[in-house]
């Protein structure tokens, strides 16, 4: 009745959330609602048609989540067997089954809004507005296939943004080992790196060491080996063990020089220039010894390092991991097995082949997925991009214009973080989504955009 008798009134125009149709409202909710509801209600008693249309964001990863607890679906072999029209139904199932839930609670608490209009992301014509705009942006040459690391969740089998990264990391206890690469030419004398993933070093190409640094051909006395590292970690890695420099120079000095792989998993390689020592301002001092293991498919500085040198392509790292986290036949001495299990086998595997210079446990923070609480992995993903660092500038200066309550949102937090911002990874390994709209040949020469329904017919 209020809608009837306003509508000849100015547009005030509100979409709420929307929310995930993926449970019922909690305070959070409800709070935010009665603060929405007071600023529409202000709208209409100033001479005001507000709309008051509520929204469901009903697709991609929430629900699929819940769908996969309540189905008890741990891959995505699964859902292909079941199949992906089937799985589909569940999803939209479950996304109706809430909304009805939210509409009985939400009028309960007094809040005026139109349920009878609302819209649902999964509606198509909320779909076709989104490949419209998508389409703009293509037409424009924002939008490009490229590789990247990314946070990856196994268990979601999902990449997920950086802001998702940051809400959940816990103080966890990582193996932390010292492993030895000797040299090709002198094999009796080893480069010593530390890493806390044992599980990526079936996949190293290279070593990396800083070229300002100091570094030292060191004879470890109680071991009876020479080693290479900083000499600014010499204190740290004996303690109070006896060691002799036999040597020193700076770390400019050790590129090129060829070392002996861990495994033979990726050999073939070496006549790309992998297997050798890299220069790269990246590697600190602060911890391990001033050497870093580069595992190119699994770290962002490896993987710009060895692209940079020229001993792989921005799409040739090696990635022996399915979508799940379980090795492949890449690496076979590890097959099946899911990466962080890998990592006392592979330990077991270095101290037989004398590759384990000293086992240790590093207790740090590290990100989990906050949906199945399980640890994420950084790796190389193939995925689709939006060019925001193209248009940041714009981002800033329309920011400026906007009206923000408060003002220190817009002057401090939102600036930063569009001044900083990346291009967008937008794309997701999903069943339950809002399809990109983009047909590809098989030589990946053509690509074709639609931005309608009409279009694609």
């Amino acid at each position: 009745m209020q809608l009837e008798k306003t509508k000849h009134l100015p547009p005030y125009t509100f979409y709420d959330g929307p929310p995930f149709a993926t449970g019922t409202p909690h305070y959070g909710h409800i709070a935010a609602g009665t603060i929405k509801d007071v600023v529409c209600r202000y709208a209409s008693q100033t001479g005001h048609y507000v709309s008051r249309r509520f929204g469901w964001d009903c697709h991609g990863l929430p629900v699929e989540y819940e769908i996969d607890k309540e189905l008890k679906i741990t891959n995505r072999k699964e859902v292909l067997a079941m199949g992906i029209e089937n799985y589909n139904k569940e999803c939209r199932n479950i996304v109706m089954r809430y909304s009805g839930l939210w509409e009985k609670v939400v009028n309960r608490f007094g809040r005026w809004i139109d349920f009878r209009n609302d819209y649902k992301t999964m509606d198509l014509s909320f779909m076709e507005s989104v490949w419209y705009v998508f389409k703009q942006l293509f037409d424009r040459g924002l939008v490009y296939r490229g590789r990247r690391i990314m946070p990856y969740s196994n268990a979601c089998t999902t990449v997920l943004s950086n802001f998702e990264v940051q809400q959940n990391y816990k103080e966890v206890d990582d193996p932390a080992i010292h492993v030895s690469f000797p040299m090709r030419s002198d094999p009796n004398v080893k480069f010593v790196a530390w890493t806390t993933t044992p599980w990526t070093l079936p996949s190293n190409l290279a070593l990396a060491v800083n070229p300002e640094f100091t570094y030292v051909k060191v004879k470890d006395l109680k071991r009876n080996e020479v080693f290479i590292f900083a000499e600014c970690r010499l204190k740290d890695f004996f303690g109070k063990e006896k060691y002799e420099v036999l040597e020193k120079m700076k770390g400019a000095d050790l590129a090129g020089i060829e070392y002996v792989p861990l495994f033979d998993f990726f050999a073939d390689r070496a006549k790309d220039g992998c297997f050798r020592v890299q220069t790269g301002a990246f590697v600190t001092d602060s911890d391990g010894t001033g050497i870093v293991h580069c595992a190119p498919g699994f770290g962002e500085d490896d993987y710009k390092l060895c692209v940079e040198k020229k001993i792989i392509s921005p799409d040739s790292p090696p990635v022996p991991l399915d979508e799940n986290g379980i090795f492949t036949k890449e690496v076979p001495a590890y097959e099946g097995l899911y990466v962080k299990a890998a990592d006392e086998v592979i330990m077991k595997d270095l101290k037989q082949n004398g590759r384990l210079v000293k086992k240790g446990v590093c207790k740090h923070n590290y990100p989990f997925c906050w949906r199945s609480e399980t640890p994420l992995i950084y790796k190389a993903v193939s995925t689709w991009f939006i060019r925001v660092t193209d248009i940041k500038e714009d981002l800033v200066k329309n920011n400026h214009k906007a009206y923000w309550v408060p003002k220190v949102i817009q002057e401090k937090k939102f600036d930063n973080w569009l001044k900083d911002a990346k291009d967008w990874c937008f794309s997701r390994n999903r069943f339950w989504g809002n399809p990109i709209p983009l047909w590809i040949s098989d030589d990946g020469e053509e690509v074709v955009c639609v931005g309608s329904v009409k279009e694609l017919q």
